[in-house]
């Protein structure tokens, strides 16, 4: 990089004297401790903030910053949001933070307030209102306002400074687009987003990803854009780099200040485990853009399980999911049961139209016929599941076993829950959204990891568990995806729902604290 002119170096070093001198630690370790800049924020705001034009006004009018998860974003971005506000000489400062939602942006706002009451200096010159989630330098007539999740529509803001957090997380461009030339009256605005890397390559954030490396490969590209990318290799996913600590500090330029090597280990060790823990692990640790799919259980994990079921079944409780597919392929009912070691055995059913197990068998070379001949699925007649015989098989099930719940999908086969309860049996709604999902999901993962179920390598379930493919959202949330996986997973989808239904009907009751008892 070139050196900054004269100009630029006083206003570099004017940055660096305000979060250092003024500027305090809200929280942690260090909370009431000067903010001392790492090399990494060092170089950002050198480049924001002392990289200039002929006529003084700063260079970079566009910043892109990508770093992983526990960097220091939101302490940065504070810091930042405060600067433009109050110390950047600009009389009516218009300073906005946004994000997907103006709770994530609350995030940059309450860790600024919380920097405006941990510093005298601060104090005295800033208001903080936090009713409105804006903070007010009266002297200069400036603030800094965290904008509400309909800013889109809004119209007449005239920006001095617009602080992106977590750009990947913006669920469409609109709010960008609309907010991009806001501070078109102004003499030197910045727009500035800090991020993770995320998975969809069709977004705002993935657009600004990739501008941003060709900026930082050539900077006369646009040299009023500043990039800013640390993260492993693409690929460090496909080989075994992204298990070294070369590649942690490579992507991890906080490494031993906000995150301890060790921490970071322990999170490797356990994405080494597990597909979905390693899309996650490679995406918020190493800053690597991922897809949003992965496959899930591995053969060779799924395998281990494969032990017979254990114990004296009929005297124990089991509960249970029920995924109905369409009328014309596999429908699941899958239970499940704790046996006092809290190991958990899994009991598969399967049903499917006769006559389209004939033609999925020729077509797909799937082995649905054998399935049916060796009793691992029900056959109904004709192209059409019978979910009168299903009904009827359930309640068979229940008078032999003593299940205790069956969940459901609460927007599907509504009629045969109904049925189903007025046969006498609990039947309850269970989402298919990742709220629902991800917490039974990751106990089947743990579950299979450690070898604590036992599933007798039923051959369909096996088949189904080789399949599936779970889907991430933007907070690492998991569920299984039939649109991504290779083939049917309806009875992966039942054992989560099952396992959901357990841990929801068998949690202990929350404690009642005695000064909240009426004596």
């Amino acid at each position: 990089m070139p050196d900054l002119c004269k100009e630029g170096q006083a206003k570099y070093e004017r940055v660096v004297h305000f979060f250092e001198k003024i500027l305090r630690h809200s929280k942690g370790q260090n909370a009431g401790k000067p903010f001392t800049l790492l090399p990494w924020q060092h170089h950002v705001m050198r480049e924001l903030f002392g990289r200039l034009n002929k006529d003084g006004t700063r260079q970079h009018r566009v910043g892109y910053i990508e770093l992983p998860k526990k960097q220091g974003k939101s302490t940065t971005l504070a810091g930042i949001a405060l600067y433009m506000t109050a110390f950047d000489s600009e009389p009516g400062a218009e300073v906005y933070g946004a994000a997907c939602d103006r709770e994530q942006a609350g995030i940059i706002y309450r860790e600024a307030a919380s920097m405006v009451r941990a510093s005298p200096a601060l104090s005295r010159h800033l208001e903080v209102i936090d009713s409105r989630k804006t903070i007010v330098h009266k002297a200069s007539n400036s603030f800094y306002r965290v904008l509400s999740a309909d800013a889109f529509r809004a119209e007449g803001l005239n920006i001095h400074a617009l602080l992106f957090d977590e750009l990947h997380a913006q669920r469409d461009r609109r709010l960008w687009d609309a907010l991009r030339y806001g501070g078109a009256a102004r003499r030197q605005p910045l727009i500035l987003s800090i991020t993770t890397a995320g998975y969809d390559r069709k977004s705002i954030c993935w657009e600004q990803h990739a501008y941003a490396e060709r900026c930082i490969a050539d900077a006369t590209v646009d040299p009023a854009f500043f990039g800013c990318i640390y993260a492993a290799p693409p690929d460090a996913g496909t080989n075994d780099s992204w298990k070294t600590e070369k590649v942690w500090r490579q992507a991890n330029p906080s490494m031993g200040e906000t995150i301890t090597v060790g921490s970071f280990a322990a999170d490797a060790r356990e994405a080494d485990q597990s597909p979905s823990k390693l899309n996650s692990f490679l995406r918020y640790r190493l800053n690597v853009w991922t897809t949003q799919d992965t496959r899930w259980l591995s053969p060779d994990t799924w395998a281990k399980c494969g032990k017979p079921l254990d114990g004296e079944l009929e005297k124990r409780e089991w509960y249970a999911g029920l995924d109905l597919a369409s009328t014309t392929d596999l429908s699941a009912f899958v239970m499940v049961s704790q046996a006092a070691d809290g190991t958990f055995d899994v009991m598969p059913f399967f049903w499917v139209p006769e006559q389209n197990a004939a033609e999925r068998t020729l077509r797909d070379k799937v082995d649905y016929l054998g399935w049916i001949r060796d009793g691992y699925v029900r056959a109904t007649d004709g192209n059409c599941t019978d979910y009168d015989v299903i009904r009827r098989d359930i309640n068979e099930l229940a008078k032999q076993y003593n299940i205790r719940q069956i969940g459901i999908d609460r927007w599907n086969a509504t009629q045969l829950a109904t049925q189903l309860q007025g046969d006498g049996i609990n039947v309850l709604g269970f989402g298919q959204g990742y709220a629902s999902m991800t917490s039974p999901c990751r106990q089947l993962e743990t579950m299979a990891l450690s070898e604590r179920m036992r599933h007798a390598n039923h051959p369909v379930l096996s088949w189904m568990a080789a399949n599936v493919a779970v889907q991430t959202d933007h907070q690492g949330n998991i569920k299984p995806s039939k649109a991504k996986s290779t083939e049917r997973i309806d009875g992966i989808v039942a054992l989560v729902m099952a396992l959901g239904i357990h841990a929801t009907a068998t949690a202990p009751a929350p404690e009642q604290s005695w000064d909240m008892l009426t004596l």
